[in-house]
């Protein structure tokens, strides 16, 4: 008996077991294909979660944040989401080669809190080469850098606006008591700075508009001294302890760009045996929450590390979904996930804890 089997571009003549064999070949290759795809289907979402470091308590709280959330999706929506997070240590250089690794895992989203917002470039042409979304949080790359693909995003708050908040809570403490706040009554509120990172855009924008928030109510202000803590608690109290010997008893109000460097203007402060002075920070951490609870912190800014882990994963679910973002999130000039600061202080910190 002669076969004929066809396809869209030849015609062969096969004889008894030769065309079984061939048939064979062809209905397994096809069961194997749609055993392929429905493999491909049912495999685990992988993301890469590059970290500049995980010693900061709150980049610390948005992964926790992260992990809870996913674990929360994987049993609601029948999913398995697998998360790699790496610790860039501060140093960009070991970043990048984490970054490599997670594409050469095969990661479907990359999640990045750069070290070097000025070293973004890189990372994005990484990511464009590889069709791999990309989402940077919390440290925000130059603007030319995010514009340069359109599959890039950026989840976060605006500097801008913490400092400015921070500056307030100051503000309203000096018109309710200015007596009170102004220790050597002449009228002049003097102050000290602990800042981030230098050239980090929140170190930057948080340091000029706490300031600002008092100079363009009329306060008159005087900068005893600032310097750079990087973030690090330890460093802040280091830094304060060498104020304390220079302004004993002028400080009045200590600026912090982050509640670790709070914490640690109040360690120093305790560790000299000396009655605090105001202290505000940002970032609402489970650390600073209790020492405002305490007094000790008058104040703090709440910088939402459950809203910037909820951003990212439903941009992760959304992406590989290979639906529109826009389409059910609010996403600004294509790129950006705003999230709004909150003011923390002794009358709401319960509410902010419970969040």
């Amino acid at each position: 008996m002669i076969r004929t089997i066809k396809n869209c571009c030849s015609r062969w003549r096969l004889k008894g077991r030769a065309a079984s064999l061939l048939l064979a070949v062809l209905l397994l290759a096809a069961l194997t294909g749609c055993r392929a795809g429905e493999d491909r289907k049912n495999s685990a979402l992988r993301v890469g979660v590059a970290l500049y470091t995980q010693d900061d308590t709150f980049i610390s709280t948005i992964v926790q944040d992260l992990e809870r959330m996913v674990q929360e999706a994987e049993s609601e929506k029948d999913l398995k989401i697998n998360l790699f997070t790496a610790d860039g240590r501060s140093n960009q250089t070991t970043q990048l080669e984490q970054v490599d690794r997670f594409l050469a895992k095969g990661c479907d989203v990359l999640c990045v809190n750069v070290v070097d917002r000025t070293a973004a470039a890189v990372i994005v042409d990484k990511a464009e080469e590889a069709g791999v979304p990309l989402i940077f949080f919390n440290r925000q790359p130059v603007a030319e850098d995010i514009q340069r693909w359109e599959r890039i995003y950026y989840v976060g708050a605006s500097a801008q606006e913490g400092g400015t908040i921070q500056g307030q809570i100051v503000l309203d403490a000096w018109t309710e008591d200015q007596e009170k706040l102004d220790r050597n009554g002449d009228g002049v509120l003097q102050y000290v700075m602990l800042e981030g990172e230098p050239g980090h855009q929140d170190t930057l924008l948080r340091t000029e508009y706490s300031v600002k928030a008092l100079t363009d109510a009329g306060v008159e202000v005087e900068k005893l001294a600032s310097d750079t803590a990087n973030w690090n608690r330890g460093q802040a109290a280091a830094k304060t302890a060498q104020w304390l010997t220079e302004f004993a008893g002028q400080i009045e109000v200590v600026f912090a760009n982050n509640d670790d460097m709070a914490l640690g203007a109040i360690d120093a402060f305790h560790e000299a045996g000396l009655e605090l002075p105001m202290v505000v920070g940002v970032d609402a951490t489970a650390p600073a929450l209790e020492a405002v609870k305490t007094g000790e912190l008058s104040g703090t800014v709440l910088n939402d590390a459950q809203g910037i882990a909820r951003a990212m994963l439903d941009l992760v679910l959304e992406l590989t979904a290979g639906r529109d973002p826009a389409d059910t999130m609010d996403i600004v000039e294509d790129h950006y996930i705003w999230l709004p600061y909150q003011r923390v202080t002794l009358e709401n910190w319960e509410d902010v804890r419970k969040r």
